[in-house]
């Protein structure tokens, strides 16, 4: 039984991160950006250093401008610094999507 509750609990979370379309779509757009300024890191040889590492930070604001003050460095620290703040984003656009969806059933709202 400990493998089923397991299982649920990992849809459960799976939901509450990536449950809506705009979630998915937002950690698909996430992703897309780290692949390719990994590749561009790789890659690609530049004279002087690319901007490109910025463009997968600003898609993560606000919560990956505030991990980047922690003491790391190097591509893991900044690799997590840009999967933790997307999935909190998802979270957060998942949540937006899901109440916005509800037509105006809201619970609380005089009309």
């Amino acid at each position: 039984m400990d493998g089923v509750r397991h299982r649920r609990r990992v849809r459960r979370v799976a939901s509450a991160v990536a449950g809506t379309w705009a979630a998915r779509a937002y950690l698909a757009l996430c992703g897309a950006l780290l692949v390719w300024v990994l590749a561009d890191a790789f890659l690609v040889r530049h004279e002087d250093a690319s901007m490109a590492g910025v463009v997968p930070l600003l898609a993560t604001a606000p919560l990956s401008v505030l991990l980047l003050l922690a003491p790391w460095e190097g591509i893991p620290a900044y690799v997590s610094v840009v999967v933790v703040s997307a999935l909190a984003n998802a979270a957060l656009v998942n949540w937006c999507a899901r109440v916005l969806g509800r037509d105006g059933r809201s619970t609380g709202g005089a009309r």
